[in-house]
């Protein structure tokens, strides 16, 4: 009798181990697709005077929280946030993410001038 309970439970947790993560690997956060070439869960920033639907092909691309210092990015840039669950984007006047100005929640883009802007920060949610 101890066997067959035995059995059973082993049976039971093996089911339910199955069933919770073949539910795990159907999940998809909400956006999960590219978006005018910006992949899901990245904040892309396009070439000056580009517009991401005609050419879609970000020259920088940043998946990882913190703080990112920029160079020779001048005039006017498309910068997309293509992050999920409540990530947001801040672009900053200072390096090391000091003194910023604007903050783009996720799945918003922004057209700006980046001549004053030396760094964006990746928000967790």
């Amino acid at each position: 009798m101890r066997k067959m309970f035995s059995a059973a439970a082993v049976f039971a947790t093996a089911a339910t181990a199955l069933v919770a993560m073949s539910g795990a690997a159907q999940a998809k956060p909400a956006g999960t697709v590219p978006w005018d070439g910006c992949p899901s869960g990245a904040v892309c920033i396009y070439g000056e005077g580009v517009v991401p639907k005609d050419n879609p092909h970000p020259t920088d691309v940043y998946y990882s929280y913190g703080a990112h210092n920029l160079s020779n990015q001048v005039g006017q840039h498309w910068i997309l946030n293509n992050q999920y669950g409540g990530a947001s984007v801040s672009l900053c006047n200072g390096y090391n993410g000091t003194n910023c100005t604007d903050t783009i929640a996720e799945n918003n883009g922004l057209l700006r001038n980046f001549t004053p802007i030396n760094s964006i920060v990746l928000n967790r949610p």
